[in-house]
């Protein structure tokens, strides 16, 4: 299990099979992915699982397992992931956290933490989250986290996807203050 960030509540980490348990909690929840095209079976979540292990051998970051610092427990996931947005490969910075760990900051402290990580270890001009237009509490949490709405399109999956972002110079001002 390797760490990659720290945060006052929470550590984050490589995700492997063993959290299979954790990450079904998750993403098999309705409630959780009502903005989802899907809700997750156990054969995505093993995928699910399996392409982050293979996003940390080819990329060096993927989604990463959130865990609560005082007991280790898995809550969810989030990190950093290279996603067909509008038709162009970009940085997204994605998150689940379980039904009973939300409206705690959870999902905010893991999103600044990775927002941070990747513009310190990479070299990407800008960073991005996408939605379903639907799903508020995803585009305020990337509010949240300094990012500012930058479009909808139309999208056979979503119907219509929210696109957030932040640019680099907007992070070093916003470090700055």
């Amino acid at each position: 299990m390797k760490k990659i960030i720290e945060t006052e509540r929470l550590f984050l980490r490589e995700m492997n099979m063993d959290d299979f348990d954790a990450l079904y909690a998750v993403l098999a929840d309705a409630s959780i992915m009502e903005h989802y095209p899907y809700t997750f079976d156990e054969e995505r979540v093993r995928s699910w699982i399996d392409r982050n292990m293979k996003r940390y051998q080819e990329h060096g970051f993927g989604l990463w397992a959130v865990c609560l610092k005082e007991t280790g427990e898995m809550i969810g996931d989030c990190g950093l992931t290279l996603q067909n947005i509008d038709g162009k490969m970009l940085p997204e910075i994605g998150y689940h956290i379980r039904a009973d760990q939300q409206r705690k900051g959870y999902a905010r402290e893991a999103a600044t933490a990775v927002r941070d990580w990747a513009f310190a270890n990479t070299d990407y001009p800008a960073l991005y989250s996408y939605c379903k237009y639907t799903n508020v509490g995803s585009f305020k949490t990337a509010e949240s986290i300094g990012m500012h709405f930058l479009k909808e399109y139309p999208d056979e999956a979503n119907e219509y996807t929210h696109v957030s972002v932040i640019l680099r110079e907007e992070y070093e001002n916003m470090k700055e203050k």
